[in-house]
């Protein structure tokens, strides 16, 4: 793998392959004594235990000095070694924040193609990923740690797997850590990059400034890079020039000193640039996630997009941002000084403006995104049609590859809209179309991680603005959520929280559902009266409401509840008027399925012949309402049925009429005849 030296690293965990960028310069004294620490005999073994956990190599060093390249420089080097691959996290955000251990867990399992489930806390997803890498021989970098305490949780407990982790300092709390300090690079080796941007030629002749010039970028990659793309996009400056112009600037004394010959180099290199690339360059520090294409640069500084792409171009070939694919991503070790010069150049007024289009610009592709999964002619595909052409996209795949490309932006763009609590209107739509958009193209279920936190950002700002009903149906989502992954108690917590958010907010159908939940809480732990008692409660008000379908169904969770607790003549009642009321709205395969459910319950009853009956009855009607899977069960019940009465012909026909059924039916699904109860 090549790669420059430069700390331009992402934002997600990612495969090995994404980190080239380049050409990889100097640094070998460096690799030789890193791959000598990963030979070199642990504590452990030096006292004669077996290592519990994956070694780790620290590369320490200011941004900018090359600590990502270098680390993966040697994970290339390294790929033969660790057949089960390479997995990348960075453990920073680029506004300098620490990303949370949950959030790299889950990255680090999608990259593993382990589904981890929604809503999964810090402790649970980090032990899912050592329980991952505990039979992998694998590498994991772990970009841009904060300390130890974000490192710890993610190590394999696995002595097969190596773990190389990039800081500014040392670890202190991880066990036999190898430290690799790094500064700025070798002369010959500086020299080598500032050619490869400048050009040979301009080196050639004049190596005494090159090496001077390297020396006032103090040696560091990314200023370096900074300087050779300047000179590459002026062919007839040369390098003595450059040398003077930049040794005549003062450094900035507010920097630490070690971080200076970057700022210098940056701040060369922005007041070179047009006043308009400049704002625009200054606005890219409200990108997300540090990531930014046409559009956001476009809605950021007011401009046109073909304008934006061009700027973003020339930056990309300044080295002021670094490509990647269809989009444009601020390095890390520039993302603090840009963020500097917004708050010092732009007033608060101008940023929120900028922000608001960004967030506008994103709602309209969203929904434009989503509008494709929808058949021509309806409501939203009009709408599209009426987007400027930028904003519409062909087809659904396009549509589909554009928000797989831009999640993890998108994700921190809701994430950073509803932090920030200045537009929370636009906050709420971005999230409301994010929603749908993943829903559509991905699907509920498959979405249901990223659901569950954009569900939960819903909750913030309706707390916040104390928006009742929003609140409700973001509690509503996440208790489902949390219900369908086993954590009954928590949902439990939220049906009530989202019961009390209904009845404040006068919502009835709000307030009918969450009594409806609590119920059915109540009912997977076991608490039947509990169970019933809410289901009562749900149907009293459908009835009152004259809402009869909702009531038909409710009448049969609460046969349900009563039939587990053994209460079979409550059972049959209730099961009796989800009947009637299937009935009467016409719903003649409601009605054969409630029918069944009053067969199954007298045959727990021990009245087989009534059972029988009743069977027999919901089979008719199940032929009438063309349910032919229904009744092949149904069938397969009366079979069972007639076995326990002694009657092993009849039930042979039985078993042969469901059989018949099925294969005219053509499915695929087997239907096992069992008088378990279910």
């Amino acid at each position: 793998m090549t790669d420059q030296a430069v700390d331009t690293s992402g934002t997600a965990a990612g495969s090995a392959a994404g980190w080239a960028t380049g050409e990889f310069f100097g640094r070998q004294r460096e690799l030789k004594a890193l791959r000598a620490d990963i030979e070199r005999a642990g504590l452990d073994t030096i006292s004669g235990r077996k290592a519990p956990r994956a070694r780790v190599l620290l590369i320490a060093g200011r941004p900018g000095s090359g600590r990502t390249a270098l680390a993966g420089s040697l994970a290339a080097s390294l790929a033969d070694t660790y057949p089960d691959g390479a997995l990348r996290a960075r453990l920073t955000t680029p506004g300098g924040e620490r990303v949370p251990t949950e959030r790299t867990a889950r990255a680090l399992l999608d990259d593993l193609g382990i589904a981890a489930p929604p809503g999964a806390g810090e402790d649970e997803l980090s032990e899912m990923v050592r329980d991952a890498l505990s039979v992998r021989r694998a590498l994991l970098l772990l970009d841009d740690a904060v300390d130890a305490e974000q490192v710890d949780p993610l190590l394999p407990d696995n002595s097969d797997c190596l773990v190389i982790a990039t800081s500014q300092g040392p670890l202190t709390g991880i066990p036999d850590v190898r430290p690799c300090s790094i500064g700025g690079l070798e002369s010959g080796a500086a020299v080598e990059l500032l050619a490869r941007f400048a050009g040979a030629v301009r080196v050639t002749v004049d190596p005494t400034a090159a090496a001077a010039l390297a020396e006032e970028c103090g040696g560091q990659p990314a200023a370096l890079v900074l300087v050779g793309g300047w000179l590459t996009a002026r062919p007839k400056s040369s390098v003595a020039d450059v040398t003077k112009q930049l040794h005549d600037m003062p450094f900035d004394s507010a920097q630490p000193t070690g971080s200076r010959p970057l700022a210098r180099s940056f701040r060369f290199v922005y007041e070179s640039l047009p006043q308009t690339a400049a704002r625009i360059l200054r606005l890219l520090a409200l990108a997300p996630a540090g990531l930014a294409d046409a559009h956001t640069a476009s809605a950021l500084a007011g401009c046109s997009v073909s304008a934006a792409q061009s700027t973003l171009d020339d930056f990309a070939g300044l080295g002021l941002l670094r490509r990647d694919g269809v989009l444009y991503e601020v390095p890390g070790c520039l993302a603090p000084l840009l963020r500097a010069l917004m708050e010092d150049r732009d007033r608060p007024a101008e940023v929120q403006l900028a922000r608001a289009r960004m967030l506008e610009r994103t709602v309209r592709q969203l929904q434009s995104c989503r509008a494709t999964t929808e058949p021509d002619g309806s409501a939203a595909r009009k709408k599209m049609a009426g987007l400027p052409r930028a904003l519409r996209f062909p087809n659904a795949f396009t549509a589909a590859e554009w928000l797989r490309i831009r999640q993890d932006a998108l994700l921190a763009s809701a994430r950073i809209a509803v932090e920030d609590g200045e537009l929370d209107t636009l906050a709420r739509r971005l999230v409301a179309a994010l929603v749908r958009a993943l829903a559509a193209h991905r699907g509920t279920e498959a979405a249901a991680p990223e659901l569950y936190g954009l569900h939960r950002l819903v909750l913030a700002v309706a707390e916040r603005c104390s928006l009742h009903r929003e609140q409700a149906a973001a509690l509503l989502n996440l208790a489902d959520l949390d219900a369908q992954t086993g954590r009954t108690q928590d949902a439990l917590v939220r049906y009530r929280a989202a019961l009390d958010a209904g009845r404040a907010a006068a919502d009835p159908y709000a307030t009918a559902r969450a009594m409806e939940s609590v119920g059915g809480a109540h009912q997977d732990l076991g608490d039947w009266p509990r169970g019933a008692d809410w289901y009562g409660r749900a149907l009293a008000q459908r009835l009152a409401r004259g809402e009869h379908a909702d009531a038909a169904r409710l009448y049969g969770r609460l046969g349900t509840v009563h039939t587990y607790a053994g209460r079979y003549g409550d059972a049959l009642r209730d099961w009796r008027a989800a009947a009637s009321g299937h009935r009467r709205l016409g719903d003649l395969a409601g009605y054969a399925r409630a029918l069944s459910e009053v067969a199954r319950v007298q045959e727990y009853a021990g009245r087989p012949e009534e059972s029988m009956r009743t069977c027999q009855e919901a089979v008719e009607w199940a032929r009438q309402a063309g349910e032919v899977r229904l009744r092949a069960a149904l069938q397969l019940r009366l079979a069972d049925t007639l076995d326990r009465l002694g009657d092993p012909a009849a039930a042979r026909l039985h078993r042969s009429a469901a059989e018949t059924l099925l294969e005219e039916e053509g499915s695929t699904c087997e239907i096992r005849s069992s008088s378990a109860r279910d």
